[in-house]
């Protein structure tokens, strides 16, 4: 579904659950689309949302599988 930017901000929470079902929310400036909410589970690789010990993993590398989760 496509919203304008008055449309999304009056209907903030609504389009939050709209997105965490999974539907497609477009935000539009007019009638041009400039901007997709997704969920997080669906945006982020499992590698950056790990919830171990951020300084302590901050120098290691990644896994390979973590590298293959990335969009690069």
């Amino acid at each position: 579904m496509t919203y304008t930017v008055h449309q999304a901000k009056t209907n903030l929470s609504k389009l939050l659950k709209e997105a965490e079902a999974g539907q497609e929310v477009i935000i539009a400036r007019g009638k041009v689309p400039v901007a997709k909410l997704v969920a997080l589970q669906d945006a982020i690789p499992a590698a950056c949302t790990d919830r171990r010990s951020s300084k302590a993993r901050a120098l290691e590398p990644l896994t390979d599988e973590e590298l293959s989760e990335l969009d690069l």
